[in-house]
């Protein structure tokens, strides 16, 4: 994966670049951003970077490193890898054999002591398919259900043993291990290695949650903090990529909230209606009252999963323009059947009531993702937003 091939973050692309061109990379570095924020794409696009052919000065010596050099070869390094030489093909098709990766795994049928090599295609396909995808998306993808993944003391194990290889083709070997978050304790294992890592090593940790890194690691590694891409990059790229038309651009932007996961989900869901949707749900809570209240809600029920959460995320991010155009007198991102409805909202509502249907909003899509029952759910969701309005009941018992 190049560079370019990935949506915004403009400044740390930069910023990579100009570490590996003075010399001045970590060899072990925590790539931390949020879902959807391209943590992953840009360690893979990292990794291509240092293998790639054209970015090797001809005049570089035997011994030198790409870590931390006193004294580096003067070279032209390029902004990006060049895509075409035969590293960035494989690394491109997450073949090459000194770039290793470890994510979480579970124990299948015929696998007690899973390993990520043991997954290695399905990894392929789901960087292919879904290349913003989460770690949940990853875990479904290969059939975990309900079951737990992790990263193992086999994979700690089989890590060390690649590492302490000579690397085949690069000069450089480069681990990419995706969520440790799921590692626990086990991940002292990999200590010294990350201490005191074989020449030319590079450690490139994603993950999402530091709070759940074990320490001993967390402290070992240079951080590199990877914000929420901006919306106008997600429009921009949108348009550019997809050929989304513009005004339809800025509301999956906006509605995405900087995750580009979302915004490519929402892509595909880009001709459902969810403002009429809303509008039918709103009518039947505050006009019409129960009976159009069930006939709507068992009609949502029977969408799946992530269009329940789609349209959870739509209606969120029109409270938000309410808010805006409450408290600020404006708002952004937002066309102008949208601005109308936080308009009209606004007369029905006070910000504080706002808030407290968002945070029921948020609390539903989180039940949806663990599979909650839809019909108990937006019942319930009926009811409270019911009771927020009429009532002014902003505290509710979950």
């Amino acid at each position: 994966m190049q560079f370019s091939q990935i949506a915004g973050q403009s400044y740390i692309k930069e910023k990579l670049v100009h570490l590996v061109s003075k010399n001045r990379l970590s060899h072990a570095l925590l790539f931390l951003g949020r879902d959807g924020s391209g943590a992953l794409q840009l360690a893979l696009a990292l990794a291509q970077y240092v293998v790639c052919q054209r970015n090797k000065p001809s005049n570089k010596p035997a011994n030198d490193s790409l870590f931390a050099d006193p004294t580096p070869a003067q070279t032209e390094f390029l902004n990006d890898s060049c895509g075409v030489c035969p590293s960035c093909m494989k690394a491109a098709a997450l073949v090459h054999p000194d770039i290793h990766f470890s994510f979480p795994t579970i124990t299948i049928q015929g696998i007690d002591k899973p390993k990520s090599s043991d997954f290695i295609v399905q990894w392929r396909n789901f960087i292919e398919q879904t290349p913003y995808g989460n770690s949940f998306d990853w875990l479904q993808s290969i059939g975990a259900e309900n079951k737990q993944g992790n990263i193992t003391a086999h994979e700690c194990e089989d890590i060390l043993r690649k590492l302490n290889l000579k690397s085949f083709e690069s000069g450089y070997k480069i681990l990419i291990q995706w969520m440790p978050e799921y590692l626990g304790n086990i991940g002292n294992k990999l200590l010294k290695m990350i201490e005191e890592p074989p020449a030319n090593t590079l450690f490139i940790l994603v993950a999402e949650d530091e709070s759940k890194i074990i320490s001993t690691i967390l402290s070992r590694t240079q951080l590199v903090k990877i914000n929420r891409i901006e919306q106008d990059e997600i429009e921009k790229w949108l348009t550019a990529k997809h050929g989304v038309p513009k005004e339809k651009s800025i509301t999956i932007a906006s509605i995405a909230d900087g995750n580009m996961r979302e915004a490519l989900h929402l892509l595909n869901h880009a001709d459902e209606d969810w403002f009429d949707l809303l509008r039918e749900w709103l009518n039947a809570i505050l006009k019409n009252g129960p009976a159009s209240q069930i006939k709507w809600i068992d009609d949502i029920s029977k969408l799946g999963r992530e269009k329940q959460k789609q349209f959870l995320a739509y209606f969120i991010h029109l409270l938000s323009t309410a808010i805006h155009e409450n408290i600020l007198g404006k708002s952004t991102g937002a066309v102008e059947k949208e601005k109308d409805f936080a308009q009209r909202f606004n007369k029905l509502a006070a910000p504080e009531q706002l808030e407290a249907i968002v945070n029921e909003l948020d609390k539903a899509s989180y039940y949806i993702e663990r599979n909650a029952n839809p019909k108990l759910l937006f019942m319930a969701l009926t009811l409270k937003i019911y009771h927020i309005i009429k009532d002014k009941s902003v505290i509710l018992i979950n």
